[in-house]
């Protein structure tokens, strides 16, 4: 039997921006299990290692980041992760 932490998975992510915001042309940061991964908008799949991973998104100004949001997810976790950006940049976004 494999060992749980040397198994991956792949996870669907989706990444909402609100359809209308008060910040234009910025990008989200996905940071799984430490790594962060510039990200676009939309939906799209992640590599993950086995055991309990966690994910962090968050919004990247260059001088703060923004909305940012993390969970972690169970070995048997199924389904699409869905993260909402914040409509205004001061705010946490939702992870879930």
């Amino acid at each position: 039997m494999p060992d749980e932490t040397t198994q991956t998975r792949r996870v669907q992510l989706v990444l909402h921006k609100p359809w209308f915001a008060l910040y234009w042309g910025l990008r989200p940061t996905v940071v799984i299990e430490g790594r962060g991964h510039p990200a676009q908008w939309g939906t799209g799949t992640w590599q993950l290692s086995g055991g309990h991973p966690s994910i962090r998104v968050f919004v990247f100004a260059r001088l703060w980041r923004f909305g940012e949001a993390e969970l972690t997810l169970a070995p048997d976790a199924t389904g699409p992760v869905n993260y909402r950006a914040p409509a205004v940049p001061f705010r946490r976004g939702v992870l879930r």
